[in-house]
Formats: structure tokens, sequence, C-alpha cells
């Protein structure tokens, strides 16, 4: 099997990784999942040090993406509301699994950089 010199290539799951795990995805999809539908403002409060522009561009790239649904609600004023989409809701189980690793290693993880820490 020849390997490609792009790591994206040479790593099936890279694509999937730059997609999830890019800086606050994760809280986003975590905040739509556990508490469904939300507007702008209701995400904003929830993940309080994330700036509107921010919150603004991560949304447009998860609406992109496929995992998020945006539902604009021709109405005065305005209503915008944002939700899961069943391919992001499926992301839920590795979000699980994710969430079981980190009870039974984050401690290990924090010891090990303590222990390289110290030792420099």
């Amino acid at each position: 099997m020849e390997r490609s010199a792009d790591p994206e290539l040479a790593c099936p799951v890279a694509p999937v990784v730059d997609i999830v795990f890019s800086r606050w995805t994760t809280p986003i999809l975590w905040a739509l999942h556990e508490y469904g539908r939300q507007r702008f403002v209701e995400l904003e409060r929830r993940l309080t040090s994330i700036t509107p522009k921010v919150l603004t561009q991560r949304l447009r790239q998860l609406e992109r993406d496929g995992l998020v649904a945006r539902t604009y609600h021709a109405e005065v004023p305005p209503r915008v509301e944002y939700e899961i989409t069943e391919l992001g809701a499926s992301l839920g189980p590795l979000f699980a699994h994710l969430a079981t690793w980190t009870d039974a290693h984050l401690e290990k993880v924090e010891r090990a950089r303590r222990a390289y820490d110290t030792a420099r």
C-alpha cells in the first residue's frame, strides 16, 4: 500500500477531526444537542467566552458542513434559530465515547504533563 505525502490523505480521519474538533465546534454542537433548538443569543449565553463574530463564523461553517440547520422566521423582529441536524446528532456516540475516555484517562494525562514540566 502506497503512503501519501499529504497528511490528510495519510490519515483518513484528519478531515473529520478538522471539521468536528476545530475551536468552538464541539461546544456549539454539544449545546445544540443537549438543549435543542436555540437562538443566537441563547448560544452566546451558554458559551460565555465566544465572541459574536466567532460564533457567527462557526455557525455558518457548521451549517455549510450540514451539522447545524438555520431557520429564519420572517417576523417582526426577525427570529433565527439553530438546531443540530441528524448528521450532527450522529456524532453523539463519538462525543459519548470521548467523554468516557476523558473520565478514564484525563487524570493520567494531567499527571504526565506535570511530570514532564517538572523534569524540564
